[in-house]
């Protein structure tokens, strides 16, 4: 099922959109988000793409086809847990025509590939190995509850002093989590605020 080669990849969807989280919110990105992950959240808002058995496996030269003629210049590789599988083929393609990558992932696996953007969230079900910590652009941690502001202070210690960081209201909770994450914010101002702005708008 999982190739050695990463020259064919599950891919459960893929679609043109703006971003909605983090440090490029509001731009236009070209997103592939690649099945399977074993981290495991319980508040997943894309559990459907924890099975890699349920996306066709799909070459990387067919992967590159819609974003080619959709003409965006930033593709988005998210998942499930992209990085199960080696990237290297995927990034080789999209960096030899120019295109810039961001890469969204847990941490739990090994690097491969190469990205212009990292945004590192960690997960307490499977914490990231230490190789992400220099690599990440950007830290983005769900906040679903109090400890989780606690995990997010632990990962932050670890990066770089100039990397991005985020608090994201769990959506099922945003309504209470918010505010008690301006709050935290304004005694610890390294964060800001991320939120699902797509959801919002209704955008993928």
């Amino acid at each position: 099922m999982k190739p050695a080669d990463g020259h064919s990849l599950p891919l459960m969807e893929h679609f043109l959109t703006l971003q909605g989280e983090g440090f490029h919110t509001g731009s236009l990105a070209y997103f592939l988000r690649i099945g399977g992950c074993d981290v495991g959240c319980h508040w997943c808002d894309v559990k459907e793409s924890w099975n890699a058995a349920l996306h066709p496996m799909t070459s990387v030269e067919e992967i590159l086809l819609p974003i080619l003629s959709s003409g965006a210049k930033t593709v988005v590789i998210t998942g499930g847990e992209p990085l199960m599988w080696n990237m290297e083929p995927l990034t080789q393609a999209l960096k030899s025509k120019g295109i810039t990558i961001h890469l969204e992932t847990s941490g739990a696996y090994p690097v491969t590939g190469e990205f212009d953007w990292v945004c590192l969230s960690p997960k307490k079900t499977k914490a990231p190995l230490p190789e992400w910590y220099s690599l990440a652009s950007e830290l983005k941690v769900i906040v679903f509850n109090e400890h989780d502001f606690l995990w997010a202070e632990e990962h932050a210690l670890k990066m770089a002093k100039n990397t991005h960081c985020y608090l994201q209201p769990e959506w099922s909770k945003r309504e209470t989590i918010s505010h008690k994450i301006v709050r935290f914010i304004e005694q610890h101002p390294r964060w800001k605020m991320s939120l699902q702005s797509h959801k919002y708008i209704g955008i993928p």
